[in-house]
């Protein structure tokens, strides 16, 4: 009787035991979800490449933010955007500051700060970029209502600007004294200027197209080497898939290269984009 009795304790002892192993060694394998939402699994390195540097589709149109800010110079339209938006999320994460010095644009990176001229009226800013848009043909910069204010095209809604990169800001936290035990240390990051570039100098292409099979991206490429150009085909992952873009080169000088770039589009490569290494 008693036999049986311990036979029964042991088998259910054991059987408890594999359970857990089977739970603990299951809930192992499924990663971990970060606050991102992302699930990072067991042995793999989380990526360090920042979400707001990839790139993205909008309206069917795929962008590719650039890698740096240097050098990087452009006319186009600036329009604002206001109270809609005000208190919601930009696209790093930032709380939208209708009265604030920001400012979106569809590439450059994110914290890049922009000189602004308002080329109808002379005025000038500076903002920096913590959001992407506008998505409306020939604008290249939304503006808080601040900025427009400061520019004079609060009325008029949009105006033809000039934007010249200054550099990136970044955040650095300087040395601070040593804290005694019961004082605790009140020392905040400290915003360093941006750093002035030479913005005609530097390596500039002009990307012509983006394939999903690379065979297509060669014959491109090959269409441009027969007329004599520099080309590459970069591999660069884009909404799940791996794409390939055909960048020419353009030239060592941004004036130059933009007018490259106008000229690829005047030739039917509507979606031309001119980008530096």
């Amino acid at each position: 009787m008693h036999t049986a009795t311990s036979r029964n304790t042991i088998v259910a002892l054991l059987l408890c035991c594999l359970w857990l192993m089977l739970n603990f060694g299951c809930a192992a394998k499924t990663g971990t979800r970060l606050p991102s939402g992302e699930v990072t699994q067991p042995g793999k390195k989380k990526s360090k490449s920042k979400a707001t540097q990839r790139p993205y589709v909008i309206n069917g149109i795929t962008y590719f933010p650039i890698p740096s800010s240097h050098g990087y110079e452009e006319r186009g339209k600036a329009s604002w955007y206001g109270q809609q938006f005000h208190g919601k999320k930009t696209s790093n994460g930032e709380t939208y500051d209708m009265y604030g010095d920001t400012a979106a644009h569809k590439t450059l990176p994110m914290d890049t700060v922009l000189l602004v001229k308002n080329l109808e009226n002379g005025k000038t800013t500076t903002v920096r970029i913590n959001d992407r848009g506008p998505f409306v043909q020939e604008r290249i910069l939304d503006l808080t209502y601040t900025k427009a204010e400061h520019l004079g095209i609060i009325g008029k809604g949009t105006a033809q600007v000039e934007i010249v990169a200054l550099g990136q800001q970044q955040e650095t936290e300087e040395a601070a004294p040593a804290a005694s035990a019961k004082t605790p240390s009140t020392a905040q990051p400290v915003k360093k200027p941006p750093v002035v570039q030479d913005f005609d100098k530097g390596n500039f292409f002009v990307q012509v197209g983006a394939f999903e099979k690379i065979e297509n991206a060669r014959t491109l490429a090959k269409a441009f080497a027969n007329r004599g150009r520099d080309v590459i085909i970069q591999q660069y992952p884009a909404a799940g898939m791996n794409l390939y873009r055909v960048m020419v080169f353009a030239s060592n000088s941004l004036a130059k290269a933009k007018i490259y770039e106008k000229k690829l589009e005047f030739e039917g490569f509507r979606y031309a984009l001119l980008l530096a290494r």
